[in-house]
């Protein structure tokens, strides 16, 4: 079989057309060594494809190369191909986004000496599968980046995951009502002398591309559980100044959207804005 080269990135990583609809990324040693745009590649000397399956995949690849290396983005694919193949795992193509951009701070924060475990609660015996996946994925960040992230960073993927599952294929995003969430949460921060500041921006900014999809998820929130509110409890006895912005967070996007955010993603709120709080040095006991 042979494949179109569409656009190479390195000597081993290229995009390639599989027919006129879908394309897929491939890896393979020196596989586009002196090739070009046009030129075919024979399916023998590809060691991983990762398909392309949507529009809204191939748009988020090139999204994706604007600001995170090639190696990082492939090692996201690898993971949720992973998640797929494996588990038949579901989730909703944001994922590619958040994980890429998640995946790429925790290199850049282990490649400068200031890497800090994860505070997520653990939750493995909820969320079996999530963290199965999220264990072979720390294993391929590892062999792929060539780094050593501890198996706390373990519950921070799984978070991903668990905040990306769809049980519908079809699931499209409403824009009935279109909300500003980066905006209206901005609000709410500055509202609580949160600024985005030279230490904390890293967080900052991670926060601000998880909301960029915030419409997305509250399209397909799941319903609480008891496993869900034990953890949201365990958050608020922990950081509470974290929580009570989270739930000022919360009041505001039901205020505007008429849906309440789940204890899941009140949850990961919640983390963000601890991550934030503490880089810039403020004490959470509000």
């Amino acid at each position: 079989m042979q494949l179109i080269i569409k656009q190479i990135f390195n000597n081993n990583t290229a995009v390639v057309e599989l027919d006129s609809d879908q394309r897929a990324i491939i890896k393979g040693k020196g596989i586009a060594f002196n090739k070009s745009k046009g030129s075919t590649i024979n399916s023998a000397a590809i060691e991983k494809i990762f398909y392309l399956d949507t529009v809204d995949s191939q748009k988020n690849l090139y999204f994706l190369l604007k600001d995170i290396p090639i190696d990082v983005v492939t090692t996201t694919y690898e993971i949720v191909d992973y998640a797929k193949k494996q588990f038949n795992y579901l989730v909703q193509d944001y994922i590619y986004i958040t994980l890429s951009d998640h995946i790429y701070g925790a290199y850049k924060r282990c490649m400068e000496g200031n890497y800090t475990p994860s505070h997520i609660p653990d939750m493995s015996d909820k969320y079996i599968e999530e963290y199965l996946i999220a264990s072979a994925g720390v294993n391929i960040i590892n062999q792929n980046l060539e780094i050593d992230l501890p198996s706390s960073e373990i519950r921070n993927l799984a978070l991903h995951f668990i905040n990306a599952h769809t049980n519908d294929k079809t699931s499209e995003l409403d824009l009935t009502k279109e909300i500003d969430f980066t905006k209206l949460i901005k609000k709410v921060l500055l509202q609580n002398n949160i600024f985005r500041t030279k230490s904390n921006r890293n967080y900052y900014d991670r926060f601000m591309v998880h909301l960029q999809y915030l419409e997305q998820r509250l399209n397909n929130m799941s319903a609480d559980t008891k496993f869900d509110r034990k953890f949201e409890l365990e958050m608020e006895r922990d950081y509470p100044g974290s929580t009570s912005i989270a739930k000022q967070v919360s009041a505001e996007i039901k205020n505007a959207r008429g849906v309440e955010l789940n204890n899941k993603e009140l949850l990961y709120f919640i983390i963000h804005i601890q991550r934030i709080t503490q880089e810039a040095g403020l004490n959470d006991a509000r």
